[in-house]
This record gives C-alpha cells, structure tokens and sequence, in this order.
C-alpha cells in the first residue's frame, strides 16, 4: 500500500495474462505496468468440477476449447509438489494444451494444499495410488458427464506430476491412451539412494520411514513395479543433472519399458537439472508433449 491509500496488485484468471495494477482510494482501477509490445492473448475460462472421491469431495479445474461439442480428447494436467494446486490463474501451457483442442483437467487431489492439513497430509503412509485414487474419481466423473472421450485421454505432469502420470499408466492401464511424465521419479528405491538428502528426509517423512524400514511402501509407490502392465505410449522428458528425480532411475525404468519391446515410447533428454529457465527449451518441451499426445489420441 503507498502512502496515499493506493494499493498495488498483481491479477490475472485462466482467461486473461497477469497484469500489475493500482486501486486509487477514489476507486478507481488502472493497470499500472503493461509490458512493452502486444499484450499476450489469453485463453478460455475453467470451470470447477466437484467429484466425490473415497477420500472426500475432490475440487479439479476444466478447460474446454471453445465450439468443441460432445467428448474430446482431454489432458488430465497433475501438478507437481505434491504439496501445491492447480488454481484460476493464467497458465501458458494450460492455454497452449487448449489451443491444441484438448480438454484440460487439473485435479487437486489429496496431498494437494489449500484444502486443510488433513487432505494436505491424507496421502502421508501410501502417496502415489492415493492420489492417483482422487485422479480416477474425477477421470469417471468427465466420462459420465459427456466431457471428454474415455479413449483419448493422456496424463501429464512433471516433477511429482510426472511421477503419477507413470504411476497411473502402469496401475490404471485401461484409463490412459498416453502418458507424459516430465522429471519424474520413475523407480522409487534407485531415486532414494541418488536424490539429495533434503528429499530422503522429505520421502521417510512422507512414507513414515527409509526404504530399509518400509521396503513394501516404496515398492508399492514406485512406477518400476507395474512397468509390466503398461499398455499405452510412454514419453519421458529427463534432466541429465537433475538431483531431485536422478537419471539413472529415469533410465532404469525406460530400460525396462525397453526389454518389454511392445510398447512405444520415447524419450527426450536435455542438458539441465530439474526443469530448465530456457524459454526456447520450455517452448520444445511443451511442443514434444502435444505432438506426443496428438500422435497417441488420432
């Protein structure tokens, strides 16, 4: 707040970019900072979708391309964390998954925040089908209500995301026609031992103790174990210095998809950690995944 009353913000929806603005104690409205050149375009509105899970009531967010009728091929968008939530702000890959005609569904399942310490901590024991539990509810609920076609969906996600787009196509294999996992942690045990000890502490937090003391829990969690139930495409985007989901156990899981020798995948390795702040490598990541997902949905 300036001195004068003014209140500077920043706003901005799923529809509309972010922009700086100045609330006058006179009240009036303006935008305060508008970057040089063209304002960005912006993207459709969400909608929030309330499903009953067997955890409790799970709050997700559509995106629907605009004058698609009848059910489409949809995207569910997992958010990383898992601590963290998908919210009505403006999201450039949201909007570049839109403008590729998909439907977008982001799911705040258990383990996600602003909902309460309870649904926040309810994945802590078991995380990885817990969620994927909430992911399941929502993905019925969309066919049931005509939203997208039950043939063509694909998971996504990176980081956290990536680790239950892998899970999900190995445990819910009749569900996905493609997952795409970004940074993922792929087989549980291998990441333990590679990741930085800040991560261990989190995952023995998380599954109530180290891979030594709850071998099942890990086992259980981890995408490696159900490689051999994978029936759809698998794309892998992996940081070759990642040191929060390391490439050997991104490896280890593709070669084993490998050894299957029928099912596609692909994989595409960049020079970076987890993630990259290269805005030419952000544009081909997202570029790869929707011309993976539009090759895997006809």
């Amino acid at each position: 707040m300036r001195p004068d009353g003014t209140v500077e913000y920043t706003c901005s929806s799923a529809a509309e970019p972010s922009t700086v603005r100045a609330l006058h104690p006179d009240g009036t409205d303006r935008v305060l900072v508008a970057p040089p050149g063209d304002r960005a375009p912006g993207s459709v509105p969400v909608a929030d979708l309330w499903v009953d899970g067997p955890g409790g009531r799970v709050h997700s967010l559509v995106a629907r391309p605009t004058g698609v009728a009848g059910p489409a091929p949809a995207v569910f968008a997992l958010h990383g964390g898992p601590h963290s939530a998908d919210e009505d702000r403006f999201n450039a890959g949201r909007a570049a998954w839109v403008d590729a005609g998909f439907v977008v569904v982001e799911v705040n399942y258990r383990g996600s925040t602003g909902y309460g310490s309870g649904w926040r901590d309810a994945i802590e024991g078991r995380p990885g089908l817990t969620e994927l539990q909430d992911v399941a509810a929502v993905f019925d609920r969309c066919v049931a209500d005509g939203l997208v076609d039950p043939r063509r969906c694909v998971v996504e996600g990176w980081s956290w995301g990536g680790y239950l787009a892998l899970l999900a196509v190995g445990t819910q294999p009749q569900r996905w026609a493609a997952a795409l996992a970004g940074v993922p942690v792929a087989d549980y045990l291998t990441a333990y031992a590679d990741e930085m000890e800040q991560l261990r502490a989190f995952d023995r937090a998380l599954f109530g103790g180290s891979p030594a003391e709850r071998p099942d829990a890990y086992r259980d969690a981890s995408p490696l174990t159900y490689v051999g139930q994978v029936r759809a495409p698998v794309l892998v985007l992996a940081g070759e210095n990642d040191p929060r989901c390391p490439i050997q156990q991104v490896d280890n899981y593709l070669d084993a998809l490998a050894a299957r020798g029928d099912v596609p995948y692909e994989v595409s390795r960049f020079d970076a950690g987890h993630g990259s702040l290269v805005v030419e490598e952000t544009l081909r990541h997202v570029a790869t995944e929707i011309d993976f997902a539009r090759r895997a949905t006809g």
